[in-house]
């Protein structure tokens, strides 16, 4: 019998419990905080109880045991086994801002929640170097500019991808908002010209027709594109060969609205015919859902009806 193993990992405070949540809605049987040495006693109970589907989190709470993971993952490889790994991160400021925000203290902290920032911090880089080789294994998403909602979303694209076979992730973003901690690959594309200062598509994005016929039109855009694909085309491969699971290729504009967009959805539609490709816009998310946040604000409160 096949069973499908997502094993969720990453920095304290990153969103994993936010990522076995929907897993569980996805149908996995969840397990926090399982300790590695007790993975593959794990398996074979949830495989004797024919369970397709198990999703497992790991983080620093399981330390001592995490030198044991890696042949853990040989002896479950050898029963053809191969977990779907998924690590969160998220910039250290991100970090320590949202353990300042719930008031929690560190796992690897000894001390009480007044210890200070720059405790904080050690901890974190701590943590940080702990989870590195558990890192450098899987798929890693980062989580700094997230809402749960998205966050969900991006952890059911994942799984919905067969396993076995290199991914490939076209993401694109803005500079001014932040520069994603999980691109394996990362062009600026900034020097194109921009859309934004035309009056008419300033407030469009790249994923609109005008935006796209504009872009499509200039000679630099195309070589840019061009560039890239030839680049792609030629390193992929030998990714694949190395046994990479996923890789992620960043595509950075000034606001991640117009340039970045357009070329993330054309290489995607390039390279979808070769590869298991997804695409990720994260600041039209972000704008997405600021706007959304906005409009509840601002829509008007109904008056109340008048007494009969």
């Amino acid at each position: 019998m096949s069973m499908e193993i997502v094993l969720i990992s990453g920095m304290s405070g990153s969103g994993k419990s936010v990522a076995l949540h929907a897993l569980e809605d996805a149908g996995y049987y969840c397990v926090d905080n399982l300790p590695p040495e007790l993975l593959q006693s794990l398996v074979e109970l949830k495989l004797t109880h024919h369970d397709e589907k198990v999703a497992i989190a790991m983080d620093a709470r399981s330390a001592q045991g995490l030198p044991q993971l890696p042949e853990q993952l040989e002896r479950l490889k050898q029963q053809g086994l191969v977990p779907r790994m998924i690590f969160l991160d998220a910039s250290t400021s991100t970090l320590v801002r949202r353990f300042s925000e719930t008031r929690r203290r560190h796992p690897l902290s000894p001390g009480s929640l007044s210890s200070g920032r720059q405790a904080l911090e050690l901890d974190i880089e701590k943590e940080r170097e702990l989870l590195g080789s558990l890192r450098d294994r899987s798929v890693v998403v980062d989580t700094g500019d997230l809402k749960s909602s998205q966050l969900q979303s991006y952890i059911k694209q994942l799984i919905e991808v067969p396993n076995g076979q290199m991914t490939v992730l076209f993401q694109s973003f803005g500079f001014k908002h932040s520069v994603p901690m999980d691109s394996d690959y990362m062009f600026d594309v900034r020097m194109l010209p921009n859309p934004h200062y035309e009056n008419e598509l300033r407030p469009l994005t790249g994923l609109d027709q005008p935006v796209a016929d504009y872009l499509r039109d200039l000679p630099e855009v195309r070589q840019m594109q061009q560039d890239i694909q030839q680049f792609l085309e030629r390193w992929l491969p030998r990714l694949a060969r190395d046994h990479r699971s996923y890789v992620t290729i960043g595509i950075g504009c000034t606001g991640g609205q117009h340039r970045s967009v357009f070329l993330v959805e054309a290489l995607a539609k390039q390279f979808e015919l070769q590869w298991p490709t997804l695409r990720r816009h994260r600041a039209l998310d972000f704008r997405a859902s600021f706007l959304q946040v906005s409009e509840q604000f601002l829509r008007p409160t109904q008056a109340p009806e008048a007494p009969r």
